[in-house]
């Protein structure tokens, strides 16, 4: 079971294996008491229904497949495919921990880390196309198999249909992947915030130990404090960087 011991969401999960034998992972709206970030469970309900929408917008290989949504009188349940990966994120104290999967995947050659980021990339240029935002992506979004050299990104539960205005200020979000406008009142969240988390995901898995690969710069321009000095979209931002990670246009 994942539930507040793993995260904060007020989620709570399962890993079940039904009579066939085969591995499910399946996902409630949790208790009927608000979560520690004040959600209720209705909207941790309707966060499952967009997360199920996002995931099931395109098909590409660094999705786990959506198996099913139940609707129960405690709200929206989701169903998907069992993935045999490890999550990539480590809280701080183990970051530096060589046996734990964060450490583990920056220590994985350069071109297999390259290879799941591209990953991860193209399928954000995917969802752009379909309108999508991403929303609280970051390390703990990832699962690794380090078996099968397979990425899968998962929580959908935070993207949004189309560019908007931030109304709120601070977004749910990792400080480390946060674009500023993430945590700016009345500033615009657009293709250009999902650049800006994507390049900080490079920095942090790729560039903090291969400081001199050649993605450098364009990370530089993706990460720029200002979202019009950032590649305008997301096509834009893979394609630089494809170019100098050296990988076939």
């Amino acid at each position: 079971m994942f539930d507040s011991r793993t995260q904060d969401s007020g989620h709570i999960s399962y890993g079940v294996r039904d009579l066939s034998g085969r591995r499910w992972f399946v996902k409630t709206p949790g208790a009927e008491a608000p979560s520690a970030g004040g959600t209720t469970r209705e909207e941790r309900s309707r966060a499952l229904e967009l997360a199920a929408e996002v995931s099931s917008a395109v098909e590409h290989p660094a999705l786990i497949p959506l198996d099913r949504i139940i609707e129960t009188e405690e709200g929206v349940v989701t169903v998907s495919a069992w993935f045999d990966g490890e999550l990539v994120r480590a809280p701080a104290e183990l970051r530096d921990d060589p046996e734990h999967a964060f450490s583990r995947f920056k220590s994985l050659p350069t071109n297999e880390i390259v290879a799941a980021l591209d990953a991860i990339i193209e399928l954000h240029v995917r969802l752009g196309e379909e309108g999508w935002i991403a929303g609280d992506l970051y390390d703990g979004c990832l699962m690794y198999d380090f078996a099968t050299r397979a990425i899968k990104v998962m929580d959908f539960e935070c993207y949004h249909r189309g560019s908007y205005v931030n109304h709120v200020g601070r977004l749910p979000g990792s400080t480390r992947f946060m674009a500023p406008e993430e945590s700016t009142k009345g500033a615009v969240i657009d293709c250009r915030t999902t650049v800006f988390n994507l390049g900080r995901m490079i920095e942090i898995l790729l560039l903090e130990r291969n400081p001199d690969h050649p993605s450098r710069d364009v990370v530089r321009a993706a990460t720029s404090e200002d979202p019009s000095k950032r590649p305008a979209s997301l096509a834009d931002f893979h394609r630089a960087w494809r170019a100098a990670s050296g990988l076939i246009l």
